[in-house]
This record gives C-alpha cells, structure tokens and sequence, in this order.
C-alpha cells in the first residue's frame, strides 16, 4: 500500500510543482477563441510563414473556412497554395527526405502540438528567439534550446540577442540564467504588433489542435442548464411520490 502511495506522489509531482527543474518561463498567451478575425490572421500567418515546412494534416481547408467564417472562395484565394482541392488537409508539398537533411529530422506536423505543450508555451516560443553563431541557423531558443529551425518570423520582429546573468546555483557553482532580450535589427513590425502576430499564430494553432473546441463549450452550457431543470423536476417528482409515506 505505502509503494502504491508513493507512486501516486511521483505521478502527481509535476502537476504539484513539486518536480525538480522549474523549466522556462512562459507568457501569458491570452488568446480569444471567439475573435474570428484573430483566427482569420492567424490561418493567414501559418499559410505564409510555417506550412511551406509544417503540416497540419488533421485539418481540412473547407472545416477551417466553415468555422472562421471564411467563403471556400476566399480560402481558396488566400490560403490554398499548397492543394488543390477545398477538402484537402493541410499538408505540404516538401518531400521528407529533403526536410530531413535540411533540418536533420523531419519538421513536425502542428495539428496538436497546442495540445502537446500547451497554449502559454507556443506563444512564448515564437517571441524567444535570439542570435546565436554557433548554430547551423544561426539562431537559438530559450524556450527550445538548440532548436534545429530558423525563426520563420524575423522579418516581422527582426533580431535580438539573449542576455544572461550569473547566478548560484544550490551547490554554489555559477550558472549564466536568461534575464532579458535585447533589440539588435528591427523588423517590419513594433514589438506591440509583433505580440499580436505571434497570438493569433497561437490562437490559430490552438483553434486546429481541437476545432469542436467552442462548440463543445456552447453545447456544454445548454447540457448544465438541462441538468439544473432535470434536478428540479426530479426533486419535486421525489417529492410528490413520498409524501403520503411515513
């Protein structure tokens, strides 16, 4: 029983804070999943600056137009550059093997990379990278580091460089620790719009990652109000059957 509890503990540390390692700190996403013109910028961003190298295979051109409220026109016009077809996934058109010895491993298809690390992740990811000469891209990531990709967005943020500080650590040997990001090129964008792109680029991705998201909630709403009316009804049915049993 005691070794039955005490893997439970384990299993529950990390959700308790009690793991070891804090892991990097994450911004706020603060995304609106009701703000279809955010999702609108953001589909508009991803066919643009992240599909020509990764997929979102489990989501189909024409579900995406009928849930942001685009016409399969407009979809086709805008947002098609890699299908032919309005009920095609959102695949890419570079072979495997090509982006295997670019990159050196496949990049990773996005359906539900939301899912997988969460909505404050992403966001933070895509505002996190720095210059850094010693790698093939010359770029890093605090978020990801040694990340094996190029930062799709710097036209639009430009450059920065990562500044770090020397700490302790517990056992009193000096760790450099990220403290803040310093402009280095400015891009197309202020840091203000920046933000806005790389939170409708999340919103977008988090939208992909479960599209009945919205309509789950909405209907979630009208199950608890069915509930409440049934609890009433059978409280009073209860009522009126017990009441002449002593």
């Amino acid at each position: 029983m005691r070794k039955l509890i005490f893997a439970i503990f384990l299993a529950a540390a990390p959700m308790l804070g009690l793991a070891s390692g804090e892991g990097p700190h994450l911004e706020e996403a603060n995304i609106d999943l009701g703000d279809q013109a955010s999702l609108q910028r953001g589909a508009k961003y991803f066919v643009n600056y992240c599909l020509s190298c990764h997929s979102a295979k489990y989501q189909r051109y024409n579900r995406m137009a009928k849930d942001l409220g685009l016409t399969d026109e407009e979809v086709i016009n805008n947002l098609m550059f890699t299908s032919d077809k309005i009920g095609d996934t959102m695949n890419i058109a570079m072979p495997a093997d090509k982006a295997t010895g670019w990159f050196g491993n496949p990049p990773p298809d996005l359906s539900v990379i939301v899912r997988a690390r969460g909505v404050n992740y992403i966001y933070s990811y895509l505002r996190s990278f720095y210059l850094d000469e010693k790698r093939p891209f010359g770029v890093n990531n605090t978020i990801f580091p040694d990340v094996a990709m190029p930062n799709p967005l710097w036209q639009l943020q430009g450059s920065q460089k990562a500044v770090y500080e020397v700490e302790k650590d517990s056992a009193g040997n000096d760790v450099q620790v990220f403290d803040h990001f310093e402009p280095v090129t400015a891009g197309t964008l202020s840091p203000e719009e920046f933000d806005q792109v790389a939170r409708d680029l999340t919103a977008f991705l988090t939208y992909v990652a479960e599209p009945i998201q919205m309509e789950r909630k909405r209907l979630g709403v009208w199950v608890l109000l069915f509930i409440a009316v049934f609890f009433v009804l059978a409280y009073l049915l209860n009522k009126e059957y017990w009441k002449n049993i002593h």
